[in-house]
């Protein structure tokens, strides 16, 4: 089916985006006259691209008023969007069909046929948080063989009672001279430091400035700047004029009192004053009510814990040490903390929850793109002659100085670019889209720096186009056991020379699990800290969280006290932040309430009644059901529905 589903591709992705009939059902016009309504489907698995799914239709004859009722099961391909939180059915391959009435298998033939040459046309969409909260979690998960050597070493932990800063120099501070600012900067960091012609350091971040004696500081807030900084003042000038983040609400820039620059990884926890702490109902855990952190206190155990990348550490005192404890090994009460409470967003972070299941899924489930060979094509900067070494393990070898992942398979070269792999004869290319990824990319271990390539998969090809996706890995977040954390926790060092490239980090950002967004920075990190793009240069965009082109979304609470899985709240956050990658490539080719209907592996059609009960359609009619089993199992099937209507809910507040 896979084969012929990308035959078909070519065809499709040329129609371009077809309109969509609004809510449920869907109609498609049959041969004959007839129609066929396709109610809301429900899936069953999923896998690669290709989603099992059920659904409930009704079919009325040509000339006839009544409806007869049934279901069919089908395997369809796919398009995933994660930012518009939507998954297109493509094609479909209609497995069994069911209907009521007298057996008729010429006019069950017609009908499965109706549905695969109707189903591109009717647009049946699948909000993608119904398919998160109804999908089995698969045995094995994301890369559970590697997920042993995922490392959990607690780094640096900076306990802070005042606002500060955590700025991290990835080594010994590395300086090149900028070519427009005509001034030397760090290019081994992530933040904006430059040095002076006076022998000063200054460090920019969140529209101010601060000078200290070297690059590793001490830093203090200065209202001063060298006559040589000028050209770079002005930049900055210009940058915070058009600073309107649109995945922000700041509530200003705030002078920051304390700098802290880190070379070893290192992760800053900070409260306003003493930490405060407040119950949390049904729980012996209290939470910090003043800091942004994960902070709890177990008043059982006398324990603090924090939660870091997706992983909990522990200790007696905000002195420590801390020690890594399991999602799994935690007091029983964190997974006893209530949806729509304050500190619901650790749930993700705790084992056997239904966030943490979300979660898991919903990373598994890749963002898919139709790219067009035509216009596909990339470029590749190394400083210098490429370097490579290589990958244990494997008879691979990778590019050291590049921003790009290169890779070396004997005499062919791959390159990664944007969700899209390219294959070349030599390291200089010519580059064109690959049909298939080196051979043994799925053997790159968690201790390699470009072990995340691993999760950019080719669904398959046609003479026009390639059908591609990734999972969460491309974006640095890894499925480890029973719950997902940000980054491999190793420590892998950039590339410094006349050029910085950086390597994917685990620590130093502060990051937060947001079931909508994924990963984003935390309370403490403005982007304008950072020195993406800074200056337009190229060499130093991304490359910290993964993808080179990157940068995850930045979400500021500002303390709120709603939780992320609540039921109805008012509209707490304004984010329109782009989370697809895809959505950066020119060669990517585009493309409400539902009806109360079910169905069972069976066929039947069930729909509640008016009462709250359940009815099947049985002959013509609908008939009360009364079997317990039965109706467990609807009423299972309806709460992962409403349970996923919620998901949409929080998902448009959250987004604005």
């Amino acid at each position: 089916m896979k084969k012929i589903f990308l035959l078909l591709l070519g065809g499709l992705a040329a129609t371009g985006t077809l309109d969509a009939q609004g809510g449920w059902p869907r109609s498609i016009i049959g041969a004959d006259g007839g129609i066929l309504y396709v109610y809301q489907p429900q899936a069953d698995s999923f896998s690669g691209n290709t989603l099992r799914f059920k659904a409930p239709i009704s079919y009325v004859e040509k000339g006839k008023d009544l409806p007869r009722y049934g279901s069919f099961q089908a395997l369809a391909l796919v398009d995933i969007d994660k930012d518009e939180r939507r998954v297109s059915v493509l094609l479909a391959n209609v497995l069994v069909l069911c209907l009521s009435g007298p057996p008729d298998s010429a006019r069950i033939d017609y009908l499965k046929e109706t549905l695969e040459c109707g189903i591109p046309g009717a647009t049946i969409d699948i909000p993608l948080d119904e398919l998160v909260s109804s999908l089995p979690l698969r045995p094995g998960g994301q890369d559970q063989e590697f997920a042993r050597q995922y490392k959990h070493d607690p780094p640096h932990i900076i306990v802070a009672t005042r606002p500060s800063i955590l700025v991290f120099i990835d080594g010994v501070p590395r300086m090149n001279r900028h070519p427009v600012w005509g001034v030397n900067r760090v290019i081994n960091t992530p933040n904006t430091i430059m040095e002076s012609e006076d022998g000063w350091f200054y460090l920019y971040g969140g529209h101010h400035w601060y000078i200290g004696p070297s690059a590793s500081g001490p830093y203090n807030y200065t209202g001063y700047i060298a006559p040589d900084m000028r050209r770079a003042q002005a930049f900055f000038g210009a940058m915070k004029a058009a600073s309107m983040h649109t995945d922000t609400l700041r509530e200003g820039a705030e002078i920051v009192e304390e700098i802290i620059v880190s070379a070893p990884p290192a992760e800053l926890v900070q409260t306003r004053g003493k930490p405060a702490f407040q119950r949390i109902p049904g729980t012996g855990l209290q939470y910090a009510t003043n800091t942004e952190n994960n902070i709890f206190l177990d008043t059982v155990g006398r324990r603090y814990y924090i939660l870091l990348s997706g992983r909990w550490y522990a200790a007696a005192g905000f002195d420590g040490p801390w020690q890594y404890v399991a999602a799994d090994a935690l007091p029983a009460d964190f997974a006893r903390i209530p949806e729509g409470s304050p500190k619901d967003n650790v749930l993700a972070s705790v084992a056997g929850t239904d966030a943490a299941r979300e979660a898991i899924v919903d990373a598994l489930l890749p963002q898919t793109a139709v790219i067009s060979r035509a216009g596909a094509t990339t470029s590749v900067s190394f400083d210098g002659s490429p370097k490579f070494v290589d990958i244990p393990g494997t008879h691979l070898q990778y590019a050291l100085n590049t921003a790009t992942v290169v890779l070396r398979e004997k005499n062919k070269y791959y390159c990664l670019d944007k969700g899209v792999w390219f294959s070349a004869g030599s390291p200089s290319g010519p580059w064109i889209v690959c049909e298939e990824r080196p051979e043994e990319v799925d053997l790159i271990p968690p201790s390699c720096p470009v072990y995340f390539c691993k999760y950019v998969v080719i669904f398959g090809t046609t003479p026009d186009y390639i059908h591609t996706g990734y999972t969460s890995g491309y974006l640095n977040a890894y499925v480890d056991g029973p719950t997902l954390v940000y980054g491999t926790g190793w420590d892998y060092p950039s590339w410094a020379g006349n050029a910085g490239y950086p390597r994917p980090w685990t620590w130093g950002f502060n990051m937060s699990y947001n079931p909508w967004f994924g990963w984003c920075l935390g309370a403490a990190l403005d982007p304008c800290w950072f020195n993406s793009n800074m200056g337009g240069n190229k060499d130093l965009t991304g490359g910290w969280w993964g993808a080179a082109s990157y940068r995850p979304p930045y979400i500021w609470h500002h303390f709120s006290g709603h939780g992320l899985y609540e039921q109805d709240v008012s509209r707490v956050e304004n984010i329109t932040y782009a989370n697809n990658v895809y959505r950066l490539r020119t060669d990517r080719i585009g493309r409400t309430t539902p009806e109360p209907f079910y169905t069972d592996t069976i066929g039947d059609v069930f729909i509640r009644s008016g009462g709250g009960g359940w009815l099947r359609h049985d002959q013509g009619q609908w008939k009360r059901i009364d079997a317990v089993r039965e109706i467990s199992t609807l009423e299972d099937i309806e709460r992962q529905r409403k349970r996923g209507e919620m998901r949409i809910r929080n998902f448009l507040r959250q987004r604005g």
